[in-house]
């Protein structure tokens, strides 16, 4: 399971890359425009010079509205700045056919550009609360727009987490899905310590955090540290371990 830390900062990406060894991914966003929210070119390529050149940068376009080509022109501009990992947030998007048109644009714009580059559909955990689209749609809209993940979040961050709106087990659904369509599953939504034993267990690929390497846990007011994203990769490892010999002696 890969770990995606998510600086708002380039304060913050300098501590990232003192944890450097501890981290799989950087991502760029921008929490005062929301769950995805897309922070400005000149960031994701300060942060892109901040951290390790072998760590990769990913860059949220933000929680977008069904509107193919800016969405599209957001999403190259992120690659241009340096993303090589570009998620969108399909936040507008009432149906599957609309968020496969969304992400077909995503898909062609970044890939011309960079063909190297990874594309993230990300949907959202409490979708009926705002009215996008299910998440257990995410793994075919990927597949259908040519994708290389799909991504669950939550989009209204007021304490509730990931499993508060899908339960374990529909999260098994959405990976187990993800993977029959040759997608990276990932997944994020106020994660916690406590939630690396079931993300484990259900074959979670990249795991994405926050508040939960901010001082107080909280994505806001907290900044993010270097010897809290150690404690995180510590237990993830601890769960790969107990994970890896159950298996072997079941």
């Amino acid at each position: 399971m890969l770990l995606l830390i998510s600086p708002d900062s380039v304060e913050e990406a300098v501590k990232c890359a003192k944890a450097a060894d501890h981290l799989d991914i950087v991502d760029v966003k921008r929490p005062a425009e929301g769950s995805l929210g897309a922070n400005f070119p000149w960031v994701i390529k300060e942060i892109r010079d901040a951290v390790p050149a072998a760590k990769p940068v990913s860059a949220t376009v933000g929680d977008v509205p069904y509107k193919p080509g800016t969405v599209a022109q957001a999403a190259l501009g992120a690659a241009v700045s340096g993303a090589t990992y570009i998620k969108v947030g399909l936040y507008g998007c009432t149906t599957p056919e609309q968020a496969v048109e969304v992400m077909r644009g995503v898909v062609r714009a970044v890939k011309e550009y960079r063909p190297d580059a990874f594309v993230v559909a990300s949907g959202y955990a409490d979708a009926h609360r705002i009215g996008c689209v299910n998440p257990l749609s995410l793994p075919d809209i990927a597949l259908r727009s040519g994708s290389d993940a799909a991504m669950l979040d939550t989009a209204i961050k007021d304490g509730t987490r990931l499993f508060d709106h899908v339960p374990p087990e529909v999260c098994g659904e959405f990976v187990r899905r993800a993977h029959e369509a040759g997608l990276l599953a990932a997944l994020a939504g106020s994660v916690k310590a406590s939630d690396l034993g079931t993300l484990t267990r259900i074959g979670t690929d990249i795991v994405g955090v926050r508040g939960a390497v901010c001082e107080g846990g909280d994505r806001n007011a907290g900044r993010i540290e270097p010897h809290l994203i150690a404690g995180f990769r510590a237990e993830m490892d601890r769960h790969a371990r107990e994970h890896a010999a159950t298996a072997a002696t079941g």
